[in-house]
């Protein structure tokens, strides 16, 4: 299903989470697809302390495509990612 909006302004400065309730950041910028009227990736931006600030380190936020957008609304629902595993906690997991 389509997540439809008004406006791509509605979507500016939101807070976003992830469906696990993890928070992420705010919403700064969007890219759009103007041949189809279609938005393309949500650019978030990582505050300190949140989820996505801890996950990505000392960089400042993160593209996320649209297809990853649940839903719009008083907050921005993604679906929840993670870290990707290093190849050492795989090793001390698996030892």
């Amino acid at each position: 299903m389509a997540i439809r909006i008004a406006s791509v302004s509605q979507t500016w400065g939101k807070d976003v989470f992830t469906d696990k309730g993890m928070y992420c950041g705010k919403v700064e910028d969007v890219e759009c697809d103007l041949k189809r009227f279609k938005l393309r990736s949500l650019v978030i931006t990582a505050v300190k302390g949140s989820y996505l600030s801890k996950m990505l380190g000392n960089k400042r936020g993160l593209i996320i495509p649209f297809p990853m957008v649940e839903a719009i609304g008083d907050v921005v629902i993604i679906k929840h990612i993670s870290s990707p595993v290093s190849e050492e906690a795989e090793k001390v997991t698996e030892g």
